[in-house]
Order: C-alpha cells, then structure tokens, then sequence
C-alpha cells in the first residue's frame, strides 16, 4: 500500500518540467518562423527567373518545327523534281507533314546525292512546303502518291527515316507507308527516326540503334526491340538504324557500301570530308550519359538565350545540302538560338543537287538578327555584295563559314563557340555524336554572362518581395497608431 507522500507528484520537479516544455515549444517556433521566412525567400528569388524560362523556353519551343506561310505555296510550280533514270536504283528521304530533323534528312540526301548513282527524291505524304527543324522551308520532290506512279506501283530500293516531330496524322501516314510500301526495299532509320519504324512494327524482334539521348525511352515505348547502346549504325538486313544526327554518315555510307561497293563509300566519305568511316562495319561511340554540367548548360541556353538571340542563315543557289545543315543543326539541336532563312530576295533556291528552299526573310530582316551566317563554299569564295553590304548596314557580324575545306560542321561548331561559348558548342557536338578533339574551339569557357540573368532576375525578384513586405508593414503600423 503507498503512502500519501508517494502518490502525490513532486512539485518541484512538475515545476522544472513545464517551464522546459514552453523553451521547447518556443525554440520550434522560432525553428519553424526561421524555415517559413527562408521559404519564402527561396520563392521570391526564383519567381522572376522560373516565369521567364517557362515564358521564353515555351516561345522558342513553338518556333523550332514553325509551319511556312500559307502564301509559300506558290512555290510549288518553281520546285520541279528531277528526271527518272529507271537503270538507277532510287532512294528517298521521307518528310512528314509536320516537317523533319534537319540533319537527319540533309546529310544522308547529301552523301547519297554526291554519287550520282541514284534516282534521289525527298517525299512527303503531301506535296507542300514543310519545315526542316530550325525555320528551314523544303519543298518536298514528289508526294507518297506521285511517288508510286513514277515507280509504277514498286517500293524504293532505300528509304531513309529520319527524325520527325511527333504528331498523330503525320506519324499515321508515314508509318502506313513505310509498312505497307517502303518496307519492300532497304530501310535506313536516322538517329530518332527509328521511332517511326518501331512504331509501324518494322523492328519486333530485331537489333536497333539511335541518338543515346532518346534510347531509354524508345526501350520503354518498344520492348520487344533488341536496342543497342554504343555504336554508330547497326545493319540488320533489310533495315539500318544509326545512332544520333551526324551518325548517320556513317549509316548512308554502309547504304552505299552494300548497293555501290566500298570504294564508291570510301570516295564519298573523302567527298564529305568524313574522318571517321570504318569500311565494313560500325565504328564505335562513347555510351554518353547527361552530365550535370550538360543540364545546367542546356537549361540556361533554352530558358535564357534561345528565344532571345537570332541567328541569319542566308540561303545561296548551289549550297550544299550539307552545308545547309551544318549552318541550322547546332543551334537548333540544343535550343541555343533562333535561326532564320534569308534570301537576297523572296525567290526559292535551289540546293547543289536541285533541292528547293523557300526563304523566311529577305536581306532586310538582317537589322532584326544578332549574327549572320553564310553557308556554302562556292559563295565563301565570292561573296556576294548584297550580303556584304546589308550585314554592314545592319551592323552584323557576318561568317562564311566553308571558306576552307572539310567536313562541313567543323567551322560551324567554331562560330557557335565563338558566338555563344565553348561549353555549348561541347553540349552540341556530343548531341550530335561528333568528336571534338581536332575542332580548336575557342571562345568563352562557359556561358558566364547567361548565368547572370536568372541570378540578376532572382534578385530583382527578392527585392521587390522586399519593398512589397516594407510597404504592408508601414501601413500596419499607420493602422495601429491610428487605431490608439
């Protein structure tokens, strides 16, 4: 039995206890008071800068595969496609109606083109002008229907797939084709262009490559591909994938290897100034991953110059359709820029091997762009004197870049560091799967002065969270010496 003393509490220890409580229950207040006005800091520092990235970043995202205007129709009864030889074997690049990859269609069309030995069309399910990925207007050669009546009903002997952007009638009319039609013959899927031949289930069961960047989700989407990592084309028969964007050189030469013979590929790999063919079989790649660094890098260049910085890309009449890819691929790839065609004037051009072009923009529009690039060696030899004198009105700086030979993209990836920075240029070429090692880049280290923007936007940001909490707390207490 307890005594009384034992059944009632200490009173000084219930004394020591409650005061501890309140410490403790203040102590978390001023925790919680600590965390809520960091927060809040947090937020206002990253308001300004969060609204400009989704603001510019979803204008540039708009104007990256933009539909020409419907008035470019008219250009049509001036692209006339090329005869048909029926002793050669005819390849096509496909467009899709929402337009293609830039690279991906005009290298391979390119290579392909500076054999002579093919009948060569790029077709479209519609005959229309269609947009190449940074502004550039194609006029396809034939359409999925005039195709078929100039090759009596018969498949090509190759069909190259390059990348497209995603969308439900134009993904249904070219996977319908390339299933019921194109399948007949050599298929060459580009870079992410292997999605449309695994959508159409030309891949089940078969190896495949494409761009290390889109890999994972082309594995998730399409399981029953054998897809493989770490190589610049695999050859599966009847059906060629090649890894990202400038791998497809290497795809289109292996194209040319197994109908034409090496020597005819070695000779075009000297023409395009390819350094890296490997007759026979694929060459291998780095099994790239997205470093932090490539992140912070592509997360500035899209939300913080891409929409804000435009490049001028003069369309000339005998411009390689390489050349012309070189000057739109790299900006475009990694959304560091607009690019825009200009023209001398409003006419379409015609490419070296007879492709039409339709301009965006005439000379005039060279007051409106923060740099001015002229592809094409023929016109890097003799440069025309409009160009010279609008880029000089406008106060342009303009670079022609093929003045020297080479692979087309060497003196393009030197101007884009020189324009924008050298950790950029980096960022693209590993998009583009190109080594870098002989290029020389020179330029700033890293983007820098792009840093600061959203740095100067988050400061503005907590400043007028500040003068927003000066201006509530002076009128509290106007309130309350009111009130007393």
């Amino acid at each position: 039995m307890h005594s009384a003393a034992q059944l009632v509490p200490d009173q000084r220890t219930t004394g020591h206890e409650r005061p501890a409580g309140r410490e403790r229950r203040r102590w978390w207040r001023r925790v919680l008071s600590v965390l809520g006005r960091g927060l809040v800091v947090l937020l206002a520092f990253l308001a300004i800068p969060s609204a400009a990235f989704v603001a510019d970043s979803r204008a540039y995202e708009q104007s990256r595969y933009a539909q020409p205007e419907p008035t470019a129709g008219s250009a049509l009864t001036a692209a006339t496609p090329p005869a048909h030889d029926p002793s050669k074997p005819t390849a096509v690049v496909v467009v899709g109606n929402s337009g293609a990859n830039v690279a991906d269609t005009l290298v391979p069309y390119d290579i392909l083109a500076e054999t002579g030995a093919f009948n060569l069309y790029t077709v479209a399910p519609e005959r229309r002008p269609l947009p190449l990925l940074g502004g550039l207007d194609l006029v396809p050669d034939l359409s999925f229907a005039q195709l078929e009546q100039r090759l009596a009903g018969s498949a090509p002997d190759v069909t190259v797939v390059p990348d497209m952007p995603q969308s439900d009638d134009s993904d249904a009319a070219v996977t319908a084709w390339l299933r019921d039609t194109a399948s007949d013959g050599l298929l060459l899927g580009v870079c992410t262009g292997a999605r449309l031949l695994a959508e159409a289930g030309l891949l089940d069961g078969r190896e495949a490559t494409s761009h290390w960047y889109r890999l994972r989700t082309l594995q998730n989407d399409n399981p029953g591909v054998i897809w493989r990592r770490g190589l610049r084309y695999v050859d599966d028969g009847d059906v060629i994938t090649t890894g990202g964007l400038l791998s497809s050189v290497d795809g289109t030469l292996r194209v040319i290897e197994r109908l034409l013979g090496t020597d005819t590929a070695v000779a075009a790999a000297e023409t395009a100034g390819w350094r890296y063919y490997s007759p026979g079989k694929a060459a291998t790649l780095p099994r790239s991953q997205l470093a932090p660094d490539d992140a912070v890098t592509h997360l500035l260049n899209l939300g913080f110059r891409a929409d804000n910085t435009t490049i001028g890309v003069v369309l000339t009449d005998g411009v390689g359709e390489l050349e012309l890819a070189a000057a739109f691929a790299p900006y475009a790839e990694v959304k560091a820029a607009r690019t825009v065609a200009i023209a001398t004037d409003d006419d379409p051009i015609r490419s070296r091997h007879g492709l039409t072009f339709l301009p965006r923009a005439d000379l005039d529009a060279t007051v409106r762009v923060d740099h001015l690039l002229v592809p094409g060696t023929e016109t890097a030899a003799n440069p025309d004197d409009d160009i010279v004198a609008a880029a000089r009105r406008a106060d342009v700086p303009v670079a022609y870049l093929h003045a020297q030979p080479g692979f087309a993209f060497d003196p393009a990836l030197r101007e884009m560091a020189r324009i924008t920075d050298i950790r950029t240029a980096l960022w693209t070429a590993k998009i583009l799967e190109y080594p870098t090692a002989e290029l020389g880049l020179t330029g700033r280290s890293w983007p820098w002065t792009l840093a600061m923007r959203p740095l100067l936007l988050g400061l503005a940001g907590l400043a007028l969270a500040l003068g927003v909490n000066l201006v509530i707390r002076r009128r509290h207490r106007q309130a309350t010496t009111t009130r007393w």
